[in-house]
């Protein structure tokens, strides 16, 4: 009984430690209609405003830059505004 307990006990350990250690994975870019985030990775890569204008034209708004956090790991943040009443801006999505 002591011998079984003790391969069992041995081989989770040797299970748990061999196993890698994951960090949560998080998405380059996250949004809902009230706005979202661009990593600072992806927005050199691509165009983040451009991201921003198609994400928030899906929802019939406009895209609003809040906040840029320029190092390794930042992120870039847009809200989703509706269009002002008598404006002529529309939300516009690009299409190529």
């Amino acid at each position: 009984m002591r011998k079984t307990l003790a391969a069992v006990l041995v081989a989770t350990c040797g299970a748990l430690v061999g196993a890698p250690a994951w960090a949560d994975w998080v998405p380059s870019f996250k949004g809902n209609d009230t706005g979202g985030i661009i990593a600072w990775e992806l927005a050199h890569e691509a165009d983040a405003r451009q991201l921003a204008v198609n994400h928030c034209a899906k929802y019939g708004k406009v895209a609003r830059f809040l906040a840029v956090d320029p190092q390794y790991g930042g992120y870039i943040s847009f809200a989703c505004r509706w269009v002002p009443y008598g404006s002529s801006e529309l939300p516009v999505k690009a299409r190529y």
